[in-house]
C-alpha cells in the first residue's frame, strides 16, 4: 500500500485566487442576437475571401515561402480589428497618440503585408486625400517585394519602386514599430512598446496596443516572463489577440485541449494568460464575426487595470485548401491545379474575374513577376468592382481618424523629455556633472558610478531612462538611475511615477525584449542590468533585432537609431568568488564589433571618470544598443598627472595613449594594447611604474570603446594607431583573445598575449586577485610577459 493511502491523502483541485482580472468566454449563443454595430458581415466577408486569396497569391509567387496557415486562421479577427476598432490615422502613420497593432508572430508577415496593402488599396480608390507619401504606403505593387532583395532587378519591381519586405515585420513597413520573428521577442518587445504608450499619455489616455500572437509562440519562456511583467505593470492598454489553432511546424495539438494532452505544454491559452491576471475573453468560433465583434468590443470595455488576452480558437489554413502544420510554413505547388482550385477559383466565382493561368515550364524571373502582377491587378480589379463594400470599409477608415481626434490624446502632464538627454550644450565630455568629478585616492566602483551618470541623465529629462534588472537593482546599482524618482516598482496604475520595471524576475530574456520596445516607441531608453555572463548571451537576440529594427526604420524616414542600453554587470574575472559560471570573461566577444558598423557601441572603462565622456559620447552617436561593461569591486583612482596618462575624455576617442613611444629610435621596444579595467589597474599599478623607470621606449594604448573608434575619421584613426602598430603590438586584456584582434594582428605577437584562457582553462573560484594570479594577468605575470614581448621584439618577428 501506497504512503498516500496509508496517509489516506487525497488529491485537491487547485483554484487561482484574488484575481484582479476577469474571464470570460463567448460562443454561439452568447452571441445570439448581437447587432455587431460596425461594417456589415456581408462586407467583412468580402474582403476576408479577397485576404486569404491574396495570401495565397502571395505565397505562390514568393516562390513558395513564407506562411499561409497563421495569416488565413488570423485574418478574420485582424481584419475585423483594422476596420472596427482601432483609432488611427491612415493618412499619418507616425502619429505617437495612435493605437497600434504589432505582429509578435513575426511569421504572420504575409497576412500582415496583405492587409495593409487591401487597406490602402481601399483608400486609393475611396479616400485618396487620406493617402501619405508613397514611402508611408504599403501598395498592392509593393507585394512585388515581399522577401525580395533591395537588389531585385525585375522589371516592374523596378519600374513601381517596389518596397523590399522582409519575410518577418520590420519598421521599412508602415505602421510597423518592431522588427519580430523570433519566438517570443515579439510579446516581449511588444509590452516594451505598450509601457511607452502608457508612461507618455497616462492610464487614461494611453494608445492601444493590440498583440498579434498564435499558442506556439507562447512556449517560449521569454513571452511567458514578458506576460508576467505587463501584468504586474498594470498595462492595461494591451489587448493581445492570440489565434489558438493548435499546429505548429511539428505537431497538431501543440497545448492540452479538455482531456487531451498537448504535444508541447499542458496549458491552453486561456489558462496561461489568466494565471497572470490577465483579462481573457475566450472565444469558441475566431471565424464568427458576431463572436468575433463581441469579444474585441469586451476587451474594449475592460477598466479593472489589467492587460486582456481574446482567445480566438481557430483553424490554421481554413478554407485554403491544406489545414493544420502542413500549411505553417508551406502551401500549395507553383500555380499548381491545387492553387487554382483552393485559392484562385472561389475569387474568381464570386468576383467573375478571370485569372491568369499559367505552368512551371519556362517561367523566368520576369514572366513569373508579370503574372504575379496580373493576379494583384485581378485583387484591384475586385475592389474597384465591389464599390458598396469598398465605400463602407474606408468610411470606417476615415471614422478611425475622427475618432483618434476626438479622444485628444495629449502626452501626460510631467511625461519625460528624452531630447533632454541627446542636447549635446547640455551634456557634453568636458562637463561632467560635480558627482562624477573625482581625485586621486576616491574609491568609487564603476557600477556605481555608471549608475550615477545614468541617474544624472534621468532627472534631468523626468525619467526618461527606465531601469530593468534581473533581481539585481542593488547589486548592478542601476538603481541609482531611479534615484529621485518614486520608490518601488512601475504600476501604470498604483504607481506610474516609478522608473523601475520588474519583468518576471530573473529574466534577463524577456527583459532584453522589453527595452528595445520601450526605447522602439521613442520617448524613453530601456536599461537592462545583469551579470555579463548572462546578459550579453541571453539579450542578443532581441538585441540584434532592435538594431535591425532601427536600421528598418531609419531607412523609411531618416530618423537617428533610439538606442537601449545593455549594462553588463560585474564583468570579468574580478567577480571571482562566484566562480567562473559567473565571472566570464566570454561576454564582450558576443558584442564587440559583432553588429554593422554604428548599431552597436561596447564601452570598457578603466576607471570611474572615464564612464561620463563614454556614455555621452555613445548616445551622441545613436546606435541601436550601448553596452558598457562595468565591474563589481571598488577602484582606487590614481593621479593621472603624475602618470603622465591622458584625462578622462581622452576615452571617448575610443582608443588613447597610456605611454607614447619613438618608433624610429634604435631603442624603440613595440606596443602593448590593453583592455579591461582589471589588467588595467595591475598593469598600471605595476608594470607601468617599472617601465618608465627603466626608461623603456614603447607605445602603450587602452581601449575604451572599439566601436567609438572605428567610427572616428579614418585619418585620425591613422593618427593614434597607424597600421604599423597592429603588425607589431601584443595585447594584455581581461577578455578573449578574439576580441584583441583588431589591435593584435601578428601571429608572433597574438602568441605573447595575455588573456584569462592563455592556459586552456576556465577559471576557478576565489579573491579577486587569486584569480588574477590563477589567469596569469596580475602586475607579476604581466610584467614577465612584457619583458618576454620586448626580447623577442628586440629579436626581431
Amino acid at each position: 500500500m501506497s504512503k498516500t493511502a496509508e496517509l489516506n491523502i487525497k488529491p485537491t483541485k487547485i483554484s487561482l485566487e484574488n484575481r484582479r482580472a476577469s474571464y470570460f468566454e463567448i460562443n454561439a449563443s452568447a452571441v445570439e442576437g448581437f447587432d455587431c454595430c460596425g461594417v456589415s458581415n456581408g462586407s467583412m466577408d468580402t474582403i476576408d475571401l479577397v485576404y486569404r486569396t491574396l495570401c495565397g497569391i502571395l505565397y505562390n509567387f514568393v516562390p513558395q515561402s513564407g506562411h499561409p496557415g497563421g495569416s488565413i486562421s488570423s485574418g478574420r479577427f485582424v481584419n475585423y480589428l483594422l476596420y472596427n476598432n482601432l483609432d488611427f490615422d491612415f493618412s499619418n502613420p507616425d502619429d505617437p497618440s495612435a493605437d497600434v497593432v504589432s505582429y509578435a508572430a513575426g511569421h504572420k508577415a504575409l497576412g500582415l503585408y496583405a492587409a495593409w496593402a487591401l487597406r490602402d488599396e481601399i483608400m486609393r480608390i475611396t479616400h485618396p486625400g487620406l493617402l501619405p507619401e508613397v514611402k508611408y504606403r504599403l501598395r498592392l505593387e509593393d507585394l512585388l517585394g515581399f522577401r525580395r532583395n533591395a537588389t531585385e532587378d525585375t522589371p516592374l519591381f523596378l519600374k513601381f519602386g517596389a518596397k523590399p519586405l522582409d519575410g518577418h515585420p520590420s519598421p521599412l513597413c508602415p505602421f510597423v514599430k518592431l522588427s519580430t520573428g523570433a519566438s517570443g521577442v515579439g510579446v516581449a518587445s511588444s509590452v516594451g512598446l505598450a509601457f511607452g504608450m502608457m508612461d507618455s499619455y497616462g492610464k487614461d489616455k494611453a494608445p492601444r496596443l493590440h498583440i498579434v500572437e498564435g499558442e506556439g509562440g507562447l512556449t517560449a519562456g521569454r513571452a511567458h516572463e514578458a506576460i508576467a511583467g505587463a501584468s504586474s505593470a498594470g498595462l492595461s492598454n494591451i489587448i493581445l489577440h492570440l489565434d489558438w489553432n493548435q499546429a505548429s511546424i511539428d505537431s497538431e495539438h501543440v497545448c492540452r485541449e479538455g482531456a487531451t494532452p498537448g504535444d508541447y505544454v499542458q496549458w491552453t491559452p486561456a489558462e496561461l494568460f489568466h494565471l497572470h491576471d490577465w483579462n481573457v475573453v475566450y472565444v469558441e468560433d475566431g471565424f464568427d464575426w458576431r463572436q468575433i465583434a463581441a469579444a474585441q468590443k469586451l476587451a474594449l470595455s475592460m477598466s479593472n487595470s489589467q492587460p486582456t488576452a481574446v482567445v480566438y480558437r481557430t483553424v490554421k489554413g481554413w478554407r485554403y485548401g491544406i489545414e493544420g502544420r502542413a500549411s505553417h510554413g508551406s502551401g500549395h505547388g507553383y500555380c499548381s491545379d491545387e492553387f487554382y482550385t483552393g485559392v484562385i477559383m472561389p475569387f474568381s466565382k464570386a468576383f467573375g474575374i478571370e485569372m491568369p493561368a499559367t505552368t512551371c515550364k519556362k517561367q523566368t524571373a520576369t514572366t513569373i513577376e508579370a503574372t504575379y502582377y496580373e493576379m494583384l491587378l485581378g485583387i484591384r480589379h475586385a475592389l474597384e468592382d465591389s464599390r458598396n463594400v469598398v465605400q463602407e470599409l474606408g468610411e470606417r477608415i476615415a471614422k478611425s481618424r475622427e475618432n483618434l481626434v476626438a479622444r485628444a490624446r495629449i502626452p501626460r502632464t510631467g511625461a519625460p523629455d528624452l531630447a533632454v538627454v541627446y542636447d549635446s550644450a547640455r551634456f557634453n565630455v568636458d562637463n561632467p556633472p560635480p558627482a562624477l568629478q573625482f581625485k586621486p585616492g576616491d574609491e568609487p566602483t564603476l557600477r556605481g558610478v555608471l549608475g550615477d551618470a545614468l541617474g544624472e541623465l534621468n532627472r534631468a529629462s523626468g525619467g526618461a531612462l527606465i531601469a530593468c534588472s534581473a533581481d539585481l537593482l542593488e547589486s548592478t546599482s542601476v538603481s541609482k538611475a531611479t534615484k529621485g524618482f518614486a520608490k518601488g516598482l512601475f504600476n501604470a496604475h498604483a504607481n506610474p511615477e516609478a522608473r523601475t520595471l520588474a519583468v518576471g524576475g530573473i529574466c534577463e530574456d524577456a527583459i532584453g525584449g522589453v527595452v528595445t520596445g520601450i526605447s522602439a516607441c521613442g520617448r524613453h531608453i530601456g536599461v537592462s542590468a545583469s551579470y555579463a555572463a548572462f546578459i550579453a548571451a541571453l539579450q542578443h537576440i532581441p538585441a540584434r533585432l532592435h538594431a535591425i529594427g532601427q536600421q528598418a526604420r531609419h531607412e523609411l524616414d531618416g530618423k537617428p537609431f533610439n538606442p537601449i542600453i545593455m549594462i553588463n554587470g560585474h564583468a570579468g574575472v574580478r567577480t571571482g568568488e562566484d566562480g567562473p559560471t559567473h565571472a566570464d570573461v566570454q561576454a564582450l566577444q558576443l558584442l564587440q564589433g559583432n553588429f554593422p558598423q554604428g548599431s552597436c557601441i561596447t564601452l570598457t572603462p578603466w576607471e570611474a571618470g572615464e564612464i561620463w565622456p563614454l556614455l555621452i559620447t555613445a548616445l551622441h552617436k545613436r546606435p541601436a544598443i550601448i553596452a558598457p561593461f562595468v565591474t563589481r569591486p571598488k577602484d582606487t583612482v590614481v593621479d593621472r598627472v603624475a602618470l603622465g596618462i591622458p584625462s578622462y575624455a581622452a576615452a571617448a576617442k575610443g582608443l588613447w595613449p597610456v605611454m607614447k613611444g619613438d618608433a624610429v629610435r634604435a631603442d624603440y621596444r613595440g606596443c602593448i594594447v590593453l583592455q579591461g579595467s582589471d589588467v588595467m589597474g595591475e598593469f598600471v599599478r605595476g608594470v607601468l611604474p617599472e617601465l618608465k623607470k627603466r626608461g623603456v621606449n614603447m607605445n602603450i594604448y587602452y581601449v575604451s570603446s572599439l566601436e567609438l573608434f572605428e567610427l572616428l575619421p579614418a585619418e585620425e584613426r591613422n593618427a593614434i594607431f597607424p597600421q604599423e602598430r597592429a603588425r607589431e603590438a601584443m595585447g594584455i586584456t581581461g577578455f578573449t583573445l578574439t576580441t584583441m584582434q583588431r589591435w593584435i594582428q601578428s601571429e608572433k605577437s597574438r602568441e605573447l598575449s595575455v588573456h584569462p584562457f592563455r592556459f586552456g582553462r576556465f577559471l576557478s573560484s576565489g579573491k579577486a586577485e587569486k584569480v588574477m594570479q590563477e589567469a596569469g594577468i596580475d602586475a607579476a605575470a604581466q610584467l614577465a610577459a612584457v619583458e618576454k614581448y620586448m626580447a623577442e621584439f628586440e629579436k626581431g618577428f
